[in-house]
């Protein structure tokens, strides 16, 4: 699992940074790619990446600003002959449906995959076997929202030590205890699963904010995240402009990563205002109060490891 920033600056695309698009890849976990946001030119910035757009099943919108869904119309039709006949589905805020339905009836588009179209309000708002998700209202000029990705507990490890000790010797009988609660060997003996598996892996938690002020009312979303994604539009001395404009600043994405026992924070969606030789300065601000921050730009990968992991890597 890990994230690919295709577009992380704010408002308009840069000589650096494209507008906001981040896919999440799950291949390993359900053979697909998740995409947060769509700004202008996204299917352009994917064609530098490995990305198949027919591997991309869902698209989760924060609002409705142009930098963060202009480049929807285009995906969509060109995911039509990139071999994309698998179904898609979009979440976003009230207004969602209306611009996809709008664009591809005017300009003509026909897909030749199901497109499901989710207004979404707070809470659950989607769950399958591996993953739930859950949607959170941000602070922004319009209907903004944060997603918090959860990764369900996988099973633990088998405990093999303990199964040889009872005479059951390594063989496809042990995917068969995996697979079952109880099992019934051919000698008669009783195998109840619970007593051979170790302690559940914790599932990862990533979350991913859309534009917003900073708020205490964001921590629901944000607390014990393994990875947060949050947009730093203005450095510290721009605090002033930043709430005028319904943004955050570097040092309020680490305080909130600081205050919620955060893993990972990954600042993104950069004012253009800052070049390429601004980027320490960003990166610096954060890190004085949150060190584990990364300042993402366009194409840079992040592997989604668990806190402990993350921890254990840095000693």
């Amino acid at each position: 699992m890990e994230l690919i920033f295709l577009g992380t600056g704010a408002g308009v695309p840069s000589k650096e940074r494209n507008v906001s698009a981040i896919a999440l890849t799950l291949l390993q976990e359900l053979n697909s790619i998740w995409l947060f946001d769509c700004g202008e030119s996204t299917q352009q910035q994917i064609l530098h990446t490995s990305i198949k757009p027919g591997k991309i099943k869902k698209i989760f919108i924060t609002h409705l600003h142009g930098d963060h869904i202009f480049g929807l119309p285009g995906f969509l039709s060109s995911r039509s002959f990139q071999g994309g006949d698998g179904p898609l589905t979009i979440y976003g805020p009230a207004g969602i449906k209306e611009y996809i339905e709008t664009s591809l009836k005017v300009s003509g588009t026909h897909l030749t995959y199901p497109l499901t179209i989710v207004e979404i309000s707070e809470g659950k708002i989607m769950e399958d076997e591996k993953f739930i998700v859950h949607a959170g209202k941000l602070d922004h000029g319009i209907p903004s929202y944060g997603f918090r990705i959860v990764e369900k507990n996988k099973p633990g490890e088998l405990l093999v030590d303990k199964l040889m000790d009872i005479g059951i010797m390594p063989g496809p009988i042990y995917q068969q205890i995996k697979e079952n609660a109880v099992l019934h060997t051919a000698d008669g003996q009783v195998i109840h699963r619970e007593e051979f598996i170790g302690t559940d892996k914790k599932g990862r938690i990533i979350s991913i904010l859309g534009d917003t002020r900073t708020s205490h009312l964001h921590n629901p979303l944000v607390e014990d995240s393994d990875v947060l994604v949050h947009e730093a539009t203005f450095n510290h001395k721009k605090a002033a402009l930043a709430k005028q404009y319904f943004h955050s600043t570097t040092t309020q994405a680490a305080t909130m990563a600081k205050e919620n026992n955060v893993g990972r924070l990954v600042l993104t969606h950069i004012s253009s205002r800052y070049q390429k030789q601004d980027n320490q300065l960003l990166l610096n601000e954060a890190r004085e109060i949150f060190p584990d921050t990364e300042l993402a730009n366009d194409f840079v990968k992040i592997e989604i490891n668990t806190k402990q992991k993350n921890r254990e890597r840095s000693n």
